[in-house]
């Protein structure tokens, strides 16, 4: 297994600038980097308008930006063909599929916006891994408005950013995700959690140096393929809609620990009220978890880490047999708390373990997939990192 994921040999900025001068025959006019995030808790509550604790990865999304005399031309170290686009492809959401329609989406938002968006060339590199739920897509937004932002020198507040990044996705990918993602790919800091309130959109970045507590956090990839997971996450994201209109409420948010079971009573069907539970005891872990970090107790989030877990297994039922052997691989060899994180169905797992056991946990997690005939899983470990900005 590898413990400091088998991309961070690459150099994802080499890689772009070198791209942009073979593409262009120039070299670019600067880079810019977004981040991949790790939630640490607070699961499916960004849509449902609640709480939210997630923190940048040291891997990173990388543009490499320079002027154009018209339109968008972007090329990717992953993919073989590189895309052109116009102002008729960036007016009409849905011409454009793949990884391109991330970046004329961007483009779209922010000329939705009012911004004059500058006509660019672009090559972009990356050693997020992709499809492990630790949000490639967010920092794809999030690394190209960026760079449109600087090149253009454009006029946009960062706390705004999160929101145009959402809105490409949303509206012009056609993906119903919440704000999380891009608020943690644009506005984390180094060594800090950021605390975000999805209805506000107020941030607090919450001190997380695992390092200095002698603790890590062990990400580990299933490499389980996603399960359904476009049809499940509207499926989900529908039912907690019908739950605050049945309940009478702007969003499951407003519903507290303590009038949780009179919500549950007024639901009659059974899958909702399970979705409802998991919505409102998972706000109040972030919450709690918040006021632990705070007072630099960080060893104790570990319980609240797996009660997450446990609710995503049975009360949001998103969680599949890898992640959920992870989970309990890990703990057994001894991790505080150990969660899936992401939008489930497959994806990343994360534990809180002091930081000399990490080898031996990433290798338990291994031997428990290897007993299972799993594919063998991709560990690293992954400390706070800083959001968007101008290398």
């Amino acid at each position: 297994m590898a413990t400091d994921i088998d991309v961070a040999a690459l150099d994802p900025a080499a890689t772009a600038a070198a791209g942009f001068a073979s593409r262009y025959g120039t070299a670019p006019a600067g880079l810019w980097a977004a981040p991949g995030r790790v939630n640490l808790i607070g699961e499916h509550t960004d849509y449902n308008d609640g709480f939210v604790l997630p923190f940048a990865l040291p891997q990173r999304v990388v543009v490499a930006a320079g002027p154009a005399r018209a339109g968008w031309q972007v090329s990717s170290d992953t993919q073989p063909d590189p895309v052109s686009f116009g102002d008729a492809e960036v007016a009409r959401p849905g011409v454009l599929g793949g990884w391109a329609a991330y970046v004329a989406g961007v483009v779209w938002a922010l000329r939705d916006a009012g911004l004059p968006v500058p006509p660019a060339r672009l090559a972009i590199a990356s050693d997020v891994p992709v499809g492990a739920g630790v949000s490639s897509s967010a920092a794809l937004e999030s690394a190209v408005l960026t760079a449109l932002i600087g090149l253009g020198g454009l006029d946009l507040p960062v706390e705004r950013r999160p929101g145009i990044a959402q809105r490409a996705e949303n509206a012009y990918v056609g993906a119903p995700t919440g704000i999380m993602d891009q608020a943690a790919s644009i506005r984390c800091r180094a060594g800090h959690a950021l605390f975000l309130d999805c209805r506000t959109q107020q941030v607090q970045h919450i001190p997380f140096d695992v390092a200095a507590h002698g603790l890590a956090v062990l990400v580990v990839d299933s490499n389980a393929p996603h399960r359904h997971v476009d049809g499940e996450y509207g499926a989900r994201r529908s039912s907690c809609e019908a739950a605050a209109r049945l309940l009478g409420v702007p969003a499951l948010r407003d519903i507290t620990p303590d009038g949780l079971d009179e919500a549950l009573h007024r639901c009659a069907d059974a899958v909702m009220r399970r979705r409802v539970r998991h919505i409102v005891t998972e706000n109040q872990r972030v919450l709690d978890t918040v006021a632990r970090l705070s007072g630099g107790r960080i060893r104790e989030i570990g319980p609240l880490l797996t009660a997450s877990h446990a609710s995503m297994r049975d009360d949001f039922e998103i969680t599949v047999p890898e992640v959920d052997v992870a989970v309990e691989a890990a703990l057994t060899a001894g991790a505080y708390g150990a969660r899936m994180t992401g939008g489930g169905f497959g994806g990343c797992v994360l534990a809180l373990v002091d930081a000399a056991r990490a080898e031996e946990t990433a290798a338990a997690v291994e031997a428990a997939y290897g007993a299972r005939g799993f594919p063998a899983p991709t560990a690293w470990v992954a400390a706070p990192g800083p959001g968007a900005t101008r290398l």
